[in-house]
This record gives C-alpha cells, sequence and structure tokens, in this order.
C-alpha cells in the first residue's frame, strides 16, 4: 500500500506569490530557502567552457570528490576517504540514499520537531515511522542527548540538523558530543544534515564526523555555494554502508548532473564570493532581528546560522497558514507557513527566509509593519 505523503505546504503560498506577480504585484519571495544569488561567477564561466568542449553523459567527478574530501580535512580536522563520497543531484537524494541504505521499512527513525517536512516525508514513503521530539524554546528547538535518552525503546536511527531548518539553530559542541555517546551506547545510527554548514553568525558548527566518525553525512551545493538549481549534493557513507548506498544511486539517480559537477569544483575555490553572501545574509539577520520585536515577533528561535528567523505568531492568530496566505495578499511578502514544520505547534509560528537582497529585507519590513500594526489594535484572527 502507498504511503500517505502531506504535501510541502509552502508551495501553496509560492504558487499564490507566482500569480500575484503574474498579475503585476510585486513580490518578495521569503518563504523559500533559496539563495536569491546565482553560483559564483568563475563556476558560471567553467560550465560555459564545458558545454562549448564536453558532450558530457553519466559521470562522476573524482576531482570533486577529492576537493569535497579536502574540506572535511581543512574544515573540521577530518579524514574522509574519497571511496566514502556519493555524489548525488543535491540532498534530497542523499538524504534517500542514506535512510534505505540505513533501515529497513518499520523502522523508527527519531527527528527534532519543529523540522524540515522532508524527514517526516521521506520517512514516511519510505514506510519507517517517524518519531519526532518536541523541541521547544528551552531545549533550543533542537534534539538534546536528555531527550534522546527518554524515548523508549531507543529509535533505530536519529536524523540530526544542525543549523536547522526552520530555526537556524546549532547544536553545541560539547552537546552534539553527548549526543553521539548516547547513540553509541544505545544503538542508534545517525545522519546528519549539514546543508548549513559554513552559514553561521559566530557560532562553532561542528560536524557528526568529529565526534562520531560512523555516522553518515547529507551535505550540498545549494545553500553555501549558492548553487540550488544546478541539483549537486553529496553523502559521506562509512565505509561499511558505501556499497549498499553506491547501489541504490546508481539504481535510482544514476548520476547527478555533469555540467554541475564541472562548475561545482571550482565554486568550492570561490571564497570570497561565498563569504560575500555570509556577509549579506548577517546585514539581513541583523535588520530583521531588530525589526521584528517592533512588529510585535518577540519570540523567535535564535537564528545561529542558515538564512532563518522561526517566530511565534500566537499574539495574531492559530492559523499559521492562512495568516501567511493574508499576509501575501496584502503586502506581497511571501513567508513559509510553520504547519510544514511542526503538525503539532505549527499553526502558531511562521517561519521567514533572509535569502534575499539586503534591499528586499527592508522592504519587506517597511511592507509588513503598517500590516502588523493593524492586527496589533484588533483581535487575534
Amino acid at each position: 500500500m502507498s504511503a500517505q505523503i502531506d504535501p510541502f505546504k509552502a508551495m501553496f503560498v509560492s504558487q499564490l506569490a507566482h500569480r500575484l506577480k503574474g498579475e503585476g504585484r510585486s513580490v518578495i519571495h521569503m518563504e523559500f530557502g533559496q539563495p536569491s544569488t546565482g553560483a559564483p561567477p568563475a563556476a558560471i564561466a567553467r560550465a560555459h567552457e564545458v558545454l562549448d568542449a564536453d558532450a558530457m553523459g553519466y559521470w562522476e567527478s573524482q576531482p570533486l570528490k577529492a576537493r569535497i574530501c579536502k574540506l572535511y580535512s581543512d574544515r573540521y580536522g577530518v579524514e574522509v576517504a574519497a571511496s566514502q563520497i556519493v555524489l548525488t543531484c543535491g540532498a534530497s537524494p542523499a538524504l534517500v540514499l542514506a535512510l534505505s541504505s540505513m533501515f529497513a521499512p518499520g523502522a523508527r527513525v527519531a527527528t527534532a520537531r519543529p523540522g524540515y517536512v522532508a524527514y517526516r516525508n521521506n520517512l514516511k514513503a519510505l514506510h519507517m515511522e517517524p518519531v519526532e521530539v518536541d523541541c521547544g524554546a528551552e531545549q533550543g528547538f533542537q534534539i538534546t542527548a536528555a531527550a534522546l535518552a527518554a524515548i523508549d525503546p531507543a529509535p533505530d536511527g536519529l536524523i540530526l540538523a544542525s543549523p536547522a531548518n526552520p530555526t537556524g539553530t546549532i547544536i553545541p559542541r560539547k552537546e552534539l558530543a553527548k549526543i553521539a555517546e548516547l547513540c553509541r551506547a544505545r544503538g542508534i545510527a545517525v545522519i546528519s544534515d549539514e546543508i548549513y554548514h559554513a552559514i553561521s553568525y559566530g557560532m562553532d558548527t561542528p560536524s557528526i564526523l568529529e565526534v562520531m566518525p560512523q555516522a553518515w553525512v547529507v551535505n550540498s551545493f545549494s545553500k553555501y555555494f549558492s548553487m540550488a538549481g544546478w541539483r549537486l549534493g553529496w553523502l559521506v557513507a562509512p565505509k561499511e554502508g558505501v556499497d549498499a548506498a553506491r547501489a541504490r544511486m546508481s539504481n535510482l539517480f544514476l548520476t547527478p548532473p555533469s555540467l554541475a559537477q564541472h562548475a561545482g569544483l571550482v565554486a568550492m575555490d570561490c571564497t570570497a564570493d561565498l563569504e560575500g553572501h555570509i556577509a549579506t545574509y548577517s546585514a539581513n539577520r541583523e535588520l530583521l532581528l531588530a525589526a521584528l520585536p517592533d512588529l510585535g515577533l518577540a519570540k523567535i528561535a535564535p537564528p545561529d546560522g542558515a538564512f532563518y528567523v522561526y517566530a511565534d505568531i500566537s499574539e495574531f492568530t492559530d492559523d499559521s497558514m492562512q495568516f501567511c496566505m493574508q499576509l501575501l495578499e496584502d503586502t506581497g511578502v511571501a513567508t513559509a507557513p510553520g504547519i510544514d514544520f511542526d503538525p503539532v505547534n505549527g499553526h502558531r509560528f511562521m517561519r521567514i527566509s533572509f535569502a534575499v537582497s539586503t534591499d528586499q529585507v527592508a522592504e519587506a519590513i517597511k511592507r509588513m509593519k503598517p500590516w502588523f500594526a493593524a492586527r496589533n489594535r484588533g483581535s487575534r484572527s
């Protein structure tokens, strides 16, 4: 029997946003977690060269795999063999590969709630059981070792995300080490989604591989490298899991786009461009953090990394979907309803992505101020 999968409700917001734009309305897209910038210019130039010279085909770039290994050595002090790197069509297939390689149908896998909607839905699609752990503000919206220890019986697996979507919160190094120790003791396999690594604001973002070498790691060129549309990512598999992951990759997805692999290799050394994006995100974050309390959004998750603000809107509504749709209709500012990320408490939260230009963030604030002020004067709707 086919599994029942819920739709990604932010898609409905985006559909309305594009309809309004088609009608001539000015729309600011803050509903999706994708950079508004493109790939670094040098990466695009390399893509043009390849298009003119290479017919391309199914291919897995060995130089790219070697460069990814160097990233782990340089950034984390962790040695990863090129044979452990499986290049994928973005982080989403990497997650499918990891889950299907590690677990059989019926496996119980813990995730934080709120958390990325695809964790829950991928588990359901693979006929596994999501074990969602309620992680509120007092836990930093992140799974802790104590919360994991309280799950009885122990889950078969755990999906970590740090920095997290939708909150941007980061698991501190000491807590990550405690989680790793507990998982080893209880026999819990770990997948770490590290797609937002290198996007942080003064806080360390350790890799799970620093404290648990046998973990599986998902990453992508979509966020830090600003290459969402190129559909390129990777999976770091433990040596004992590589063959299973490769068998699934070759059968389910073949290889990632050849053009993206050529461009991605160049992008990894475009540090000045990429750090310029981080400076923009940091400025956008500061603008929002200064403005949101005046809108009545004082209760937010601390955005330690990524490019999101997850805000409590319970003073205004108990229907985040309707709230976000109305905000878009009235102001042209598109945001994501919290119900996507938390089916229990998400009706009173919204997510704002600040991966846009600083001018767009300033304009969004300008548009939202009177809209929220009108609601502050009235009753909750």
